[in-house]
């Protein structure tokens, strides 16, 4: 299978997810994120708006607040080009992918974000990744220092060959199976 391939066909399985298995592998995979040494030690974090059918982004932003980090979001522009701001859930509008994004505009330093939690389709055993085939996040990594992690259910984790400008990320955090 190619990325477009595998892409729609992740896509698929991840509507198909019967909500409550879902619900409860989202609160697994949030506490096993809690306990890793970078987010305990991270004093800004920058995690993504999910989708319904992503693992639920808005338990970790929750969790995250309570525990006094700074959250910054994604804001993307055209030609794959990406920032990220300060999370403020009264400054959000929607996009043309239908996601939410800040309307700020004020690009929070790369040197500043301590752990980036990295969203994905699918994830190989290096920590590579199939994304939604805009190359935003590749780029933003590209030469980005600090931690990064993406959580996942066990169906987007599987073998492919990476392309020679995929980023991989330092840790995936695997759900068991839905």
């Amino acid at each position: 299978m190619d990325k477009k391939e595998n892409r729609a066909n992740i896509i698929r399985q991840l509507k198909e997810q019967e909500k409550s298995a879902k619900e409860l592998e989202d609160k697994k995979l949030l506490a096993q994120f809690l306990q890793l040494e970078s987010y305990k030690k991270a004093q800004f974090l920058a995690t993504y708006l999910a989708f319904p059918f992503e693992f639920d982004t808005s338990l970790l932003i929750e969790q995250a607040q309570k525990d006094g980090k700074q959250i910054v979001v994604p804001k993307t522009y055209p030609k794959g080009q990406m920032i990220f701001v300060i999370y403020d859930a009264n400054d959000l509008q929607e996009t043309t992918f239908g996601l939410k994004e800040p309307k700020n505009e004020e690009a929070v330093p790369k040197s500043l974000i301590d752990l980036i939690h990295v969203p994905g389709l699918g994830f190989n055993e290096l920590g590579y990744r199939i994304g939604y085939g805009g190359g935003y996040y590749d780029r933003y990594l590209s030469d980005f220092q600090g931690e990064t992690v993406s959580t996942i259910y066990s169906f987007q984790q599987f073998t492919f060959e990476p392309s020679f400008f995929d980023i991989p990320v330092k840790e995936v955090l695997v759900s068991g199976d839905l």
